[in-house]
């Protein structure tokens, strides 16, 4: 009787041991199985770090030697943060001025890298009278859309310039057409202004001869800020961070390469039909932003954008902006700042960028 009962006991024992034991079996497979979908777009410079993480193996890599698993899915890059709120992506990139007023209507994305500056211009014709963003007051100008980054952009200039850039009291007029279609249209005299994203804004200032009246890689507000952010939906920053890690060390250092390397990093794009067009005016292009990667800066862009967003009434339900930011921004110990990539291939860690300083 003792005898059986202690064999109870023992197998009672074992069995609750094996149980625990599958539980964190399945608990650590849960990590490991899961994949890490990154949304990708052949088209567009911007994609140029996404483009070279998967062309130089740099995703490969991040996510191997972490024992982890990815995917990349090519999408409509315009619709990156609505598939990523769908559970159909987990990362990709997107316009910061695009994407930070979405979130005051709880967009659950939350932001990471940033990939470059610039990449927006604003044109007049050759003939006309204004030579600022303070000049068209009263005026109306186009835009490819009514939240599009670039009438961010310009509502906030027009702001810094005192005039009223928001609401029914706004002191100018948009005007949407397709982005194709905006060269046209002040060609055409239909709008007194435009604001073009690359490679139409190149191509509209080198065959239509418009006047430049702002850049975001040069003006001194915007050539300190991110135009273009790395995102990731926030439910899966909470649940799988090892994930998120490798996918932001990819795409820091491939953003490093594109800075260092821009001529390399067209071809790469070409020879991989990611773009299409001219390798000497890709490589141009790519060349004239600041493909420097920084997660503090891009924490900084975010906060400065948010903050001016709230003054000027875009965005209203924005009632703490330092926890507003920490809830839409994810960094982590262990990631460094930055990149820097080095002329025998490797990569050097930054652990804060003096862009990131300012």
């Amino acid at each position: 009787m003792k005898k059986s009962f202690i064999i109870k006991i023992k197998t009672a024992i074992y069995a609750l041991v094996a149980t625990i034991g599958f539980l964190f079996s399945s608990c650590g497979n849960k990590e490991t199985e899961f994949v890490f979908k990154i949304g990708t777009a052949n088209s567009g410079l911007c994609g140029a770090p996404l483009h070279i993480a998967i062309d130089k193996g740099i995703f490969e890599e991040e996510f191997s030697k972490a024992g982890l698993k990815y995917e990349t899915i090519e999408i409509d890059i315009q619709q990156a943060s609505a598939l990523a709120v769908a559970k159909k992506i987990d990362a990709s990139l997107g316009l910061a001025g695009s994407l930070v007023p979405q979130m005051d209507n709880g967009l659950e994305i939350s932001f990471l890298t940033g990939v470059h500056t610039g990449c927006t211009k604003f044109y007049v014709r050759s003939d006309s009278p204004y030579n600022t963003i303070d000049d068209l007051k009263g005026k109306t100008v186009g835009f490819c859309g009514v939240q599009d980054s670039s009438t961010i952009a310009f509502q906030r200039k027009f702001f810094d310039y005192g005039h009223i850039p928001f609401g029914p009291d706004a002191e100018f007029k948009i005007a949407v057409y397709g982005m194709t279609d905006l060269p046209i249209a002040l060609s055409n005299g239909a709008v007194e202004a435009v604001g073009l994203h690359d490679p139409i804004a190149y191509i509209a200032e080198r065959d239509y001869g418009f006047k430049k009246i702002l850049d975001t890689t040069e003006d001194e507000k915007f050539s300190q800020e991110y135009c273009c952010l790395t995102f990731v939906s926030t439910e899966t920053a909470q649940k799988y961070p090892e994930h998120t890690k490798a996918f932001v060390r990819a795409v820091l250092k491939a953003s490093a390469y594109v800075q260092a390397k821009p001529v390399e990093s067209a071809q790469l794009q070409l020879d991989n039909k990611q773009m299409t067009g001219d390798l000497e005016q890709n490589a141009l292009l790519l060349s004239t932003y600041n493909y420097t990667p920084s997660v503090g800066l891009a924490k900084k862009t975010v906060h400065d954008s948010i903050s001016q967003l709230v003054e000027m009434g875009v965005m209203q339900n924005v009632k703490d902006e330092n926890k507003f930011v920490e809830e839409h921004f994810v960094s982590f110990d262990d990631v460094p700042d930055s990149y820097i990539y080095n002329s025998d291939g490797t990569y050097t860690e930054i652990k804060i960028t003096k862009l990131a300083q300012k």
